[in-house]
């Protein structure tokens, strides 16, 4: 059952990433604010998950798998029920605290417990790419669930119904049994991985990561509104609105596919490095191409091809840097790593939406390129050096 709680934890933690973006075209009329102002969102829920995620590592390997899990579901539960009633933007910044205590226990517990219970924790990028198909799942469900409530119930009922199914894998999490853990909080432990040049790099990687598929995952729907909206005039607002959210769905299918495809290639961990820095250079063709998208098919093309491109470097840059490291310091170091690279989601969609906010935010995507350029020259060191 630990298998199916891991799972479990990245298909949720999926969610937790794809409701702001999911929920965008409904919020920010809802609570009076422009792009920019919606971008302050996105920086407010990745700066508390940043400061989260070191925490919540130590204290996973200090309590284990079983509480850490427990604590994600409610806490992404009772965040669903805050965003429901959210009618200003105060009470909005609330329900973004909480989804993102709740997101990094998500992320901390799944993301840890992967490579450690699946392929018998040999191959652990492969094992982190397998794995990390459910969070796309997640990613695709939500989009495509929130359309379909809005469609058919109150933005109010919509957020409950989500929040509920948020709250289904909690007695699951209760009666699993999870691997030990026999390391204690020391906060001490910090500055010497940190002294380990794959740990900075990892980070650095991630960062970069983190920052391109934030900026899709939140702002895809709202690029899809200005495109469909200039190609297809003909179309009623609320179809435009449904086909742009239906966007962050095809992100995460070819997210699915890519990191599917990933996990069955045994010399993952091994060659890890590589595969980053070609996905790289492919992303870059991808986010210049989707600044110039000027048709609907197009885009959608472009969302899928997005999704098979960034889907392998978050878990293949977990499970390579897991590789270098014994299993009791683990979630100690994807703590560290998961923040460095979360400062990349607090910056990268934030300077998106003050772009926008002046042009477009098709325009604002071409901030995203010299990230491309630089998880390039980035994974190639994290090669070198593991």
């Amino acid at each position: 059952m630990d298998k199916v709680v891991a799972l479990l934890c990245v298909a949720c933690l999926g969610t937790c990433f794809s409701l702001l973006g999911a929920i965008s075209v409904k919020l920010m009329p809802r609570l009076g604010i422009d792009k920019g102002g919606f971008g302050t969102l996105i920086s407010i829920f990745m700066s508390v998950c940043l400061a989260v995620s070191l925490v919540a590592g130590m204290v996973l390997d200090s309590v284990g798998f079983g509480p850490v899990a427990m604590a994600g579901f409610g806490l992404t539960a009772c965040a669903l029920l805050l965003w429901s009633r959210a009618a200003t933007f105060p009470m909005a910044i609330v329900a973004c605290v909480v989804l993102g205590f709740g997101a990094m226990a998500l992320n901390t517990a799944g993301n840890t417990l992967i490579p450690e219970v699946l392929f018998g924790g040999k191959n652990p990028a492969a094992a982190s790419n397998l794995g990390n198909v459910f969070f796309g799942l997640g990613l695709l469900l939500t989009p495509l669930s929130a359309s379909w409530l809005f469609r058919r119930t109150t933005y109010e009922r919509a957020l409950l119904v989500l929040g509920v199914a948020l709250l289904l894998p909690l007695p699951l999490a209760m009666l699993a049994t999870y691997p030990p853990s026999h390391a204690s909080l020391d906060f001490s432990r910090v500055a010497g991985l940190l002294g380990d040049a794959v740990v900075p790099v990892a980070g650095l990687v991630l960062f970069c990561y983190f920052g391109m598929e934030a900026s899709f995952a939140h702002w895809l729907p709202t690029l899809g509104k200005e495109v469909i909206g200039r190609d297809r005039p003909e179309l009623e607002g609320r179809v435009v609105d449904g086909l742009a959210q239906r966007l962050l769905s095809w992100f995460a299918l070819g997210m699915m596919a890519g990191r599917f495809t990933v996990s069955q290639i045994p010399v993952i961990t091994r060659y890890g490095p590589w595969f980053i820095a070609g996905a790289a250079v492919v992303a870059a063709a991808v986010v210049f191409a989707i600044t110039v998208a000027r048709g609907t098919v197009q885009v959608r093309s472009l969302a899928i091809g997005s999704g098979l491109v960034f889907g392998l470097v978050f878990p293949t840059t977990i499970g390579v840097t897991f590789a270098h490291f014994p299993k009791d310091v683990r979630g100690t170091v994807f703590g560290i790593i998961f923040a460095i690279g979360l400062a990349g989601c607090v910056i990268v969609p934030k300077a998106i939406g003050n772009v926008a906010r002046r042009t477009s935010v098709q325009h604002g995507m071409r901030l995203l390129l010299p990230l491309c350029i630089a998880l390039f020259v980035l994974a190639v060191a994290f090669g070198w050096i593991r």
